[in-house]
């Protein structure tokens, strides 16, 4: 399978954070869901893809061509939502356009509108009188309007109320119905990411711990709940991570159909993208 972006040991270091060999690959036609507490590296990974900050070492592909050198050619077919950047407040969405015609050789202002019109934003009111979600829609519209073939997004649907997130999230799946585009959406709306996500990695201080597809993770592992005395039976190399509670043990595990033959245990939950960041971040290895 073509690979859209290809990350290969990606290692960045502040005075006081550090990205360390970070390696992932985002297949065509795929959306990789990005996720991670605050802090956790998601955003200088994705400046590091989007060659806006200066890597210490490692390997960035994007099209099969070198982040760097083939720069002006990508940047045509990426669209981006940053979560801390966009245009000056005092720019109206008709100014955008004007601007965006200039940057872009794809820029399709036809389609610009429609999702102004779809996201009911006025075209002739400064940005500094739209309210988080309304700024964010206008990201997002600016993102699409290219005919990108990547898209790049940190936290595209924060401040958006569930109507309007519900809404973003079908632009995103029909965005990749053609199977020639790919999306690297970082978000801490995991919600969103169970109901679009194809593969899920998880950055924590810094360093990748898991990049899986999302049915693997959604449908094999697992939580168990059980007194101290069955946590005593169970090897440590069954166990992913576990928290001791006031009454009981909740031990994450990797294949819930192998533990429970293996233990005889046949409660054993699915979990959720929120319980899996909990126990990595939280739980006892």
């Amino acid at each position: 399978m073509e690979n859209i972006i290809e990350v290969k040991n990606l290692s960045k270091k502040y005075q006081d954070f550090e990205l360390k060999d970070i390696s992932f690959e985002i297949p065509k036609g795929m959306i990789m869901g990005f996720i991670g507490e605050n802090g956790a590296g998601k955003t200088t990974t994705i400046k590091a893809i989007l060659n806006t900050i200066k890597k210490d070492q490692g390997e960035i592909k994007i099209f099969g061509l070198d982040n760097k050198i083939g720069e002006e050619k990508i940047k045509e077919d990426i669209g981006v939502v940053l979560d801390d950047a966009f245009f000056p407040e005092i720019l109206l969405p008709n100014d955008i356009n004007s601007i965006m015609k200039d940057v872009y050789q794809n820029w399709d202002s036809s389609l610009y509108f429609k999702y102004l019109n779809d996201f009911s934003l006025p075209k002739n009111k400064p940005m500094k009188t739209f309210s988080k979600g309304m700024r964010k829609k206008l990201e997002i519209a600016t993102c699409l309007a290219h005919h990108p073939k990547l898209l790049i997004l940190d936290e595209p649907t924060s401040g958006l109320d569930p109507v309007a997130r519900s809404e973003v999230i079908d632009i995103f799946q029909d965005f990749i119905q053609n199977e020639e585009c790919s999306i690297l959406l970082s978000s801490h709306i995991t919600s969103d990411l169970e109901h679009i996500a194809d593969y899920i990695t998880f950055i924590h201080q810094g360093e990748i711990l898991l990049t899986k597809t999302k049915d693997e993770l959604m449908e094999q592992y697992g939580i168990v709940k059980c007194s101290e005395e069955d946590f005593q039976k169970i090897s440590a190399k069954d166990r992913i991570r576990y928290k001791k509670n006031k009454y009981d043990y909740e031990i994450l595990v990797e294949n819930r159909k192998e533990f429970s033959k293996k233990y005889h245990m046949d409660v054993i939950d699915r979990i959720t993208l929120e319980d899996l960041m909990v126990f990595m971040i939280k739980g006892v290895k």
